[in-house]
């Protein structure tokens, strides 16, 4: 019976791990600005992504900037099956 219990609490733990990272990607010599767009698109094992569009133009568009200062990309990945990636922009 402890046996199933630690069975079902490690399955569990492992359906719920995930990892988040955050790099930064790129920088110009614009001054920081106070707005911040973001576009993303989820992937399935790592390989189906559909009508997916995480680029920086794409990202400047939905904050309305049109000087970019910064580019920073962020991933989630949940045992690597579904991977989220989404491209930050800020600037004015």
């Amino acid at each position: 019976m402890k046996k199933l219990l630690y069975s079902l609490i490690v399955a569990g733990a492992m359906t719920l791990a995930s990892c988040s990272l955050t790099h930064p990607v790129s920088a110009t010599s614009n001054p920081l600005g106070s707005k911040e767009g973001k576009a993303s698109g989820t992937c399935f094992l790592g390989v189906l992504c559909f009508d997916v569009d995480a680029s920086v133009q794409t990202a400047a568009k939905n904050g309305g900037i049109t000087k970019i200062s910064t580019v920073d990309l962020q991933t989630k990945n949940i045992l690597g099956i579904i991977v989220t990636y989404t491209c930050i922009v800020t600037g004015e």
